[in-house]
This record gives structure tokens, C-alpha cells and sequence, in this order.
């Protein structure tokens, strides 16, 4: 494999049984673009890993599938995702979950691992059949909708510790958020809109802490945007509690001093304020931070047209993630390009006991830029917060299991 002499590879060997080099790697695929290797600043990693996407089939196919969702993925450089469960039907039954998962082995082109419902229809009333649903789940989550039942967390972390699988959580007290839209900052202020106050998010990761504490219960926070979350899990790390979180690139690089009038900049939970931001890098930094998300959640252009009190929740972040944090967050000096492996690729893997499979890597010119153009993007959704900015960082080619997925 003399032609990839010039790749270096980084994070295989994080991942404990995928140590071989990069050529061994790629002998295995069908990599049909070998002589375009040839400068050094082409470098291998292993597939990233996005546990938290909306592929909206089934019952939203108009905002996203699951087809162009996983090819968007495969373009951002993964090769394994997490599809969140706020669908229709809601996956909270094995006939539900079967329908999704009918759909991922027709049309995906990566490893799509779909989550089940903790609730029934996420409605947060009764306990959906978990044990049901448990050999087919990568975890429960009732992702976009906050548990607002004490006791009946409780029940789901203990049937949940009991099958051996993890809760993961979007966490939101429903009565804190007054009709909310945007941070409750600087920017909603100063321009006479709603704010969500960041109480609403770090109140229910608190009580589900303590409650993860108590039942030994496996638990992951979903996309954490605040100081005080940051704060909450670090000090719940300390005392031995088995909790991991997420975060995704738009809390990391903005502020909510960056929002403008547009529904690209409009999502669950919302940009904070500066003195978040610099929590969060602290905390990928030193760890209380375990890895990095998109949310990708897709809309119709017409839902994201009303501006920011009006547009739907959510924005599209798997075709900007790496290069955006490459740009926004190696270059710059803040994190190393291997931590960012680490929390992309390696981290995310090791908590969700994904695995690695040999000819699952992505290859990329970090020096190309390019500027973030929506219209160019493979997911069917295209509000992006990046839109217009210039990033380096160009996927060349990703495999999944030894078969090329894209090719720029």
C-alpha cells in the first residue's frame, strides 16, 4: 500500500480492537481512488460516530429519510449513527420499532442503530414495553421530550438497569419554559423575544442524576448547552455515578450574541450565552464532556421560514460537523485533532458499545476549504447555522465495512 505513504492516520489506535495501520485497512476496501492520495495533509480516521440523529422516517419523510440521511452522514465521515425514536408510529413496541427498522436495512448506507421510546407514544405516562424492544434498541430515549415524572424515571432506569441497556436523556422541565424560543440572554433582550431559561435543562439532568445514583442505572445526557450542566455531571463523575454526556457543534463555536432573525439558528436546547460556551470547551477539554453530536434534525424549508419565534426546532449539522470543529476548534488551538477523534469517533463507540468493524474509516484533506453552501448538501433538510462560512476540511471518501459510501 505505498501509495497511502503520505496518510497519516489518527485514533485507530484509541479504539482497542482495530489497531492495524491504515493500509491494512484500506487493502480491504474497495477504494478505487488510491493514486488521489498523495499529499501529506490527507489524513484516515476511523468512521465517526453520531449518536444523535433524526433520519424521520418512519412518519416525517417529507423533512428527511433515512436514505439521504445516512448519505449525508457518510459525507460528514460517519459510518455508524443513533436514530432518535420521535417518530410515527413512536418505536414503543416491538411491532413500532420493527417498522423502523424495516426501513434502515432497505435504505441506509451506514450502520443506523435506532432507539426504542422509554414512554409510550413519549407521551411520559406509562412505561413502554422496554423489555420488548430491548434486543433491537441501542438505548431508550424519549429524545425531545423531557420525563417529567419523578417516579416514573425511576421505574425506567430500574427496568432499564435490569435489561442491561441505558437511558438517555433530553432534559427540560416543561413548566420553566414559558413559551421560550431562544436563550433567555443578551440577544432575546435586546430583541424582545421569548427566552428559555437555562434552569429548564440543568434542573431535570440534576434530579436524574441523583436518580442514576440511586438505581445504578446506566445514563447519558442528550446535547447539554449550559454552565451548570457542565458543572452538575462533573461533579456527578467524581462521586462514581455512571453518567456520560453530549454536546453538539453550535454550542461549542456560538454564542447567542451570532443569532439572526432566521430559523437556521433556531433549535432545542438553544445557543447560550458566552460564559456557557466556555464551560462546554472546558469541559471537552478536561473530560466532563464525553463526546460530540450533531442533533441533526432536518425540517421542510417552509417550516424553517418564520423566523425564530415561529420555525420549528432543529437545524442539520451532519455535513459540517467535523470541518466546522477542525476550523472552529483544532486550528485555532483550543483542542488537539486527536481529542476531536476521540470525541467523534472513539468515545461515542466505547459508551454505546458500537464497534469498530474493519474498513469502517473516512479520509479527508484538512487543508481544502470550501464555504458551506446548504444547496450542495446530501440531507434533504438545509438550514445549517454554518451557512456561508468558509471551514477547512474536505471529505474525501468514506467505507463502511470495506464498501465505499461516498466519494467527493
Amino acid at each position: 500500500m505505498s501509495e497511502f505513504k503520505f496518510i497519516k492516520q489518527i485514533g485507530f489506535d484509541m479504539i482497542g480492537e482495530i489497531t492495524a495501520d491504515a493500509g491494512s485497512i484500506i487493502s480491504g476496501a474497495d477504494a478505487g481512488i488510491v493514486g488521489r492520495f498523495d499529499k501529506e495533509d490527507y489524513v484516515i480516521f476511523p468512521g465517526f460516530c453520531d449518536v444523535h440523529v433524526h433520519f424521520r422516517e418512519p412518519g416525517f419523510s417529507y423533512k428527511g429519510t433515512v436514505y439521504d440521511g445516512s448519505r449525508a452522514a457518510a459525507k460528514g465521515g460517519c459510518t455508524a449513527v443513533c436514530a432518535m425514536p420521535n417518530l410515527n408510529p413512536v418505536p414503543d413496541s416491538a411491532e413500532h420499532l420493527q417498522q423502523e427498522i424495516d426501513i434502515i436495512e432497505r435504505d441506509a448506507c451506514i450502520n443506523v442503530y435506532p432507539y426504542a421510546a422509554i414512554t409510550v407514544n413519549e407521551a411520559g405516562a406509562e412505561l413502554a414495553d422496554l423489555k420488548g424492544m430491548a434486543d433491537r434498541a441501542i438505548a431508550f430515549s424519549d429524545d425531545g421530550r423531557g420525563i417529567q415524572d419523578e417516579e416514573m424515571m425511576r421505574r425506567a432506569m430500574l427496568e432499564s438497569k435490569s435489561l442491561g441497556k441505558m437511558i438517555v436523556a433530553h432534559c427540560e422541565v416543561n413548566e420553566l419554559l414559558r413559551g421560550g424560543y431562544i436563550h433567555d440572554g443578551q440577544y432575546a433582550k435586546e430583541h424582545g423575544h421569548r427566552g428559555i431559561c437555562s434552569e429548564s435543562e440543568w434542573g431535570e439532568i440534576e434530579r436524574d442524576v441523583r436518580l442514576a445514583e440511586e438505581t445504578g442505572c446506566a445514563y447519558h445526557v442528550c446535547h447539554i448547552s449550559t454552565k451548570e450542566s457542565v458543572q452538575i455531571i462533573r461533579e456527578a463523575k467524581a462521586r462514581g455515578v455512571d453518567v456520560t454526556c453530549e454536546t453538539g457543534p453550535h454550542y461549542l463555536l456560538m454564542t447567542d450574541m451570532d443569532l439572526q432573525e432566521d430559523g437556521r439558528f433556531k433549535m432545542n436546547p438553544p445557543i447560550r450565552s458566552a460564559e456557557d460556551r466556555a464551560a462546554l470547551i472546558e469541559g471537552i477539554k478536561d473530560g466532563t464532556i464525553d463526546m460530540i453530536i450533531t442533533d441533526h434534525a432536518p425540517h421542510s424549508a417552509e417550516e424553517k421560514s418564520r423566523g425564530l419565534e415561529k420555525s420549528a426546532m432543529g437545524v442539520v449539522g451532519l455535513e459540517t460537523a467535523f470541518a466546522s470543529l477542525y476550523t472552529g476548534l483544532v486550528k485555532t488551538g483550543v483542542i488537539s485533532l486527536e481529542r476531536l477523534i476521540e470525541l467523534m469517533a472513539v468515545n461515542p463507540r466505547k459508551r454505546f458499545n458500537i464497534p469498530l468493524n474493519k474498513g469502517d474509516y473516512t479520509i479527508w484533506a484538512l487543508n481544502s476549504e470550501w464555504v458551506v453552501d446548504p444547496e450542495k448538501f446530501l440531507s434533504k433538510g438545509k438550514a445549517s447555522p454554518f451557512t456561508g462560512m468558509r471551514l477547512s476540511g474536505e471529505c474525501l471518501m468514506t467505507a463502511c465495512g470495506g464498501k465505499v459510501v461516498y466519494e467527493a
